[in-house]
Parts: structure tokens; sequence; C-alpha cells
């Protein structure tokens, strides 16, 4: 089994752990999927962004959701979480796809290939082990090829789940800036609604600075 860089206890892990909940978050998602919800919205912004056949990692891939689209969609896609059982999950149910359980503000994955576009959704950022989020993006910067976007979307005041971090998006800019990327664009959903104050989801592209 892969597992570069054993992880750390997250939010997430302190919501939730083990085989059973992975698989009532699954559910979930299948309930969701047999009501009609639009599960896809995130890769088809990757897509738009870096079109196939592009090298996508999904940071914080939980159980393959939007890996396993960009795999579809044509892109060489890589998943990462801190949750084995989630991966597992993953894995289980797609073999065309990579899925890594690491720690994301300590993994290397550098030696295999860099990539076109990161990209974080579900609430990822929000969840992270408190105090790693600009660790976290300098390891999602380095693993960027030059020019490469970064993507997060996640949930602000009004909208955070159970347990997640407020995160400040002038804040989040400025430890992106520190990283090396340099900011892009915001929108309020994944299929790019302007983004206004007040708005409690936010979807950000960043950009790795050349040189």
């Amino acid at each position: 089994m892969d597992t570069p860089n054993a992880p750390s206890p997250t939010r997430w892990s302190a919501l939730q752990s083990g085989p059973e909940a992975a698989a009532a978050y699954r559910r979930r998602f299948l309930d969701l999927e047999r009501a009609g919800e639009d599960l896809h919205a995130e890769a088809r912004f990757v897509t738009e962004l870096v079109p196939p056949p592009s090298r996508v990692l999904d940071a914080g891939c939980g159980f393959g959701r939007v890996a396993s689209e960009l795999t579809r969609l044509g892109h060489t896609a890589i998943g990462v979480d801190a949750d084995p059982d989630l991966v597992a999950i993953a894995r289980s149910e797609d073999v065309d796809t990579r899925f890594v359980v690491a720690d994301l503000s300590r993994m290397d994955l550098r030696t295999e290939q860099e990539f076109h576009c990161v990209v974080m959704a579900g609430n990822v950022v929000p969840y992270l082990a408190d105090g790693t989020l600009g660790a976290t993006l300098e390891r999602l910067a380095a693993h960027l090829a030059p020019r490469g976007y970064l993507v997060a979307g996640f949930g602000l005041p009004g909208s955070l789940p159970e347990a997640a971090a407020r995160v400040d998006l002038r804040g989040y800019d400025r430890l992106a800036d520190a990283a090396g990327l340099a900011f892009i664009g915001r929108w309020a959903t994944w299929d790019k609604q302007p983004f206004v104050d007040g708005d409690d989801y936010a979807v950000t592209v960043h950009r790795r600075r050349a040189g």
C-alpha cells in the first residue's frame, strides 16, 4: 500500500473514522446521485481550466468522486487522502485511477510527475489539521508544473459543516502567495457564478509563478 508520510490527525478524522464511517459517507453521495444531484461540477471546472489529457492531483480525494471523474474525462488523475478507509473504497471502485494515503502537509510525489492542476474540493481546506494550511499549500505548490493551477473550493461562515474550521479568504490568499502562487480568480460556485463579499462558498484559483 502507498503510505508516504503517515497522516497526522485532521479535523475530518476527529469527526469520523473507520470503515463504517467511510461507507456511510459514500452512501450519502450515492443517495445524492440517485436524487439527481450534480456531483461532477468540480471535474468539469478543472477540465475547462486544463483540458485532457492533463495530469491532475485530487488532494483530499475521499472515496475518489472527483479523481475518478477526471480519469473518465481523459486526464491522468491521482487521488490523495489521509483517510485510509475512504481510499480503500476509492481503490475498490476505480482500478483505473491511482489512490494514495498521505498527509497533504507532508506528502512528496514529485519524483513521479508534476501536475498541471491540483484540486481541493469538498471542504478539504476547512477540515485540515489546525495550523497546517500554509504547509499544505507549500507542498501542493511544489507538485505543480510551472504555471500549473491550484483550485480550492470550500465553505465560508454560513455554510460550514460540523467541526470545520473558519477559513479567512484573505489569510488563505496570503498563505498561497507565500507558497509561490499567484491569485487568478474567485467564484461563488463551481459553475462560475460571480463571488461577492458575504457569499457562503468560494472557489479560488491560484497559479504557480514562473521561475
